[in-house]
């Protein structure tokens, strides 16, 4: 299905850490050559992403260039991946529409899902473990996106939110209680909540920004988002974007952290810090001499 993205002329990915304290970013890895994309960060030290179709390893303090993770018996990677709690196990999305889980540290790798009707993405993992949050397409067709959960051995598969109102990102809390996610449901994408059981639908973000991805630190008292200039439709790579940060409870306060070039492969699934000090983000700047 041809996920795997490439850089254009003059283009180079870059991956960064964002330290909450200070509030400086820290250059990781730099390339010229693979475009990396949606960084998780493991208990390790240890920072996941997806290029070229694959699933890559890259120290978080830089100390190493990334490698790949020996996965076998997966299609081609696009890039929602997520970590489940313990970081024994990461769950994966693929080029077939469906979901798959492995290990971190490669090998073989299972299929959960099996509705061939239905295209899957993932994005949450609960704190328990047991179930995944992810959106639906169906019949791939995308005005059809909305939210679901299915339990992490394939069974319980089930509709949070009827079609039309193109969801994404689902991530749960790290108490469990509710999911939260960006819709279109208010109009263009905004940050919105909802129970797990598919009740309690309430709005969060309200303004003119096109607002994507929300990431809470593993403590719960930080959220990170990524916002799309006004009038965006989707979440296209290659814009002047920003990552956002909230205190949990303040929604009405977001503060701009990190102004970038970039969108697509920025931020699209968790990269908070075990102990919540720290994102991880990916941008992907053209050089001068390319713009000439």
């Amino acid at each position: 299905m041809g996920y795997a993205r490439r850089l254009a002329a003059g283009q180079v990915c870059r991956i960064h850490t964002y330290e909450i304290s200070t509030g400086v970013s820290h250059l990781v890895h730099a390339s010229s050559t693979v475009l990396y994309e949606a960084p998780n960060w493991t208990a390790s030290g240890d920072l996941i992403l997806n290029g070229n179709g694959l699933l890559w390893s890259v120290p978080a303090d830089g100390s190493a260039a990334p490698r790949p993770i020996p996965l076998r018996g997966v299609p081609e990677l696009n890039n929602d991946h997520v970590l489940a709690p313990g970081h024994e196990t990461v769950y994966l999305s693929a080029g077939d529409g469906q979901l798959h889980a492995g290990s971190p540290a490669g090998g073989p790798v299972r299929r959960i899902t099996s509705d061939e009707r239905k295209m899957h993405f993932l994005h949450g993992v609960s704190p328990d473990g047991r179930t995944l949050a992810y959106v639906g397409v169906e019949e791939k067709d995308w005005s059809t996106a909305s939210l679901w959960t299915i339990g992490a051995d394939g069974t319980g598969d089930a509709r949070l939110t009827p079609p039309g109102g193109i969801d994404d990102g689902p991530e749960y809390t790290p108490a469990g209680d509710w999911i939260f996610f960006n819709t279109e449901r208010f109009g263009h994408a905004q940050i919105a909540r909802i129970r797990p059981d598919g009740t309690g639908l309430e709005r969060l973000t309200s303004d003119e920004r096109v607002n994507w991805f929300p990431h809470f630190s593993p403590d719960g008292s930080l959220v990170v988002y990524l916002s799309y200039p006004p009038g965006t439709q989707g979440h296209p790579a290659d814009l002047p974007v920003e990552l956002r940060l909230v205190s949990a409870d303040r929604w009405d306060s977001p503060r701009t952290v990190v102004s970038l070039p970039g969108g697509q492969g920025t931020i699209n699934v968790n990269s908070w810090s075990p102990d919540s000090g720290s994102f991880a983000y990916v941008d992907y700047p053209v050089t001068a001499e390319a713009r000439t």
